[in-house]
């Protein structure tokens, strides 16, 4: 195939286009629920319940720990109680250090300011989300970016190669200087 190249590089943009457009996607969606959580009232809570938790997923995989928390708060005038750090939740970790210094941050007893969602108040954060991902979306941008850039750049190799002149067939006569030229012949 002549411009299996190019047919490659279209293919290879869509996909580029695709990964980079899923992963826009993500970051703006995590942006807009961390955005989202500006508005979230700050209501005074008390720690419950603030302990490391351990769990072992096989024999020999390393012991992980993980924080779990338990805080109450006051809202509309009912009690609520929530164990979210984040919107996010708490990733395990094999360093316990992580997790006793969670416990020390938050320890059970102690008044701390949570977050609460006003339109479903049964959900509180002592951490608001980052609104990172939304100051790095120029990165998965500039993938699709690339991705569309290797479309064009073969699609202008398909046409240019198309507006080509085609050689004339090797076994044919051509008219050369008004003689007749075959091919082969003294």
């Amino acid at each position: 195939m002549k411009n299996a190249g190019s047919y490659y590089l279209i293919v290879l943009g869509l996909m580029l286009c695709a990964a980079g457009g899923v992963f826009t996607w993500l970051m703006w969606r995590s942006f807009e629920r961390a955005s989202g959580q500006r508005d979230w009232e700050e209501v005074p809570c008390v720690i419950l319940e603030s302990r490391i938790a351990e769990r072992r997923i096989g024999p020999e995989v390393p012991r992980d720990f993980g924080w779990q928390v338990l805080f109450g708060y006051e809202f509309g005038g009912e009690r609520h109680t929530s164990g979210l750090h984040s919107v996010r939740g708490r990733a395990w970790s094999h360093a316990r250090a992580k997790a006793e210094a969670l416990v020390e941050r938050f320890p059970a007893g102690s008044a701390q300011v949570c977050f609460v969602n006003p339109a479903d108040p049964g959900v509180a954060v002592l951490k608001r989300d980052s609104k990172g991902p939304g100051y790095s979306l120029w990165f998965p941008l500039l993938i699709v970016v690339g991705g569309l850039g290797m479309i064009a750049g073969a699609g202008r190799a398909i046409v240019a190669a198309a507006r080509l002149p085609r050689p004339a067939a090797a076994n044919s006569s051509e008219d050369v200087g008004g003689e007749a030229f075959e091919p082969g012949a003294d």
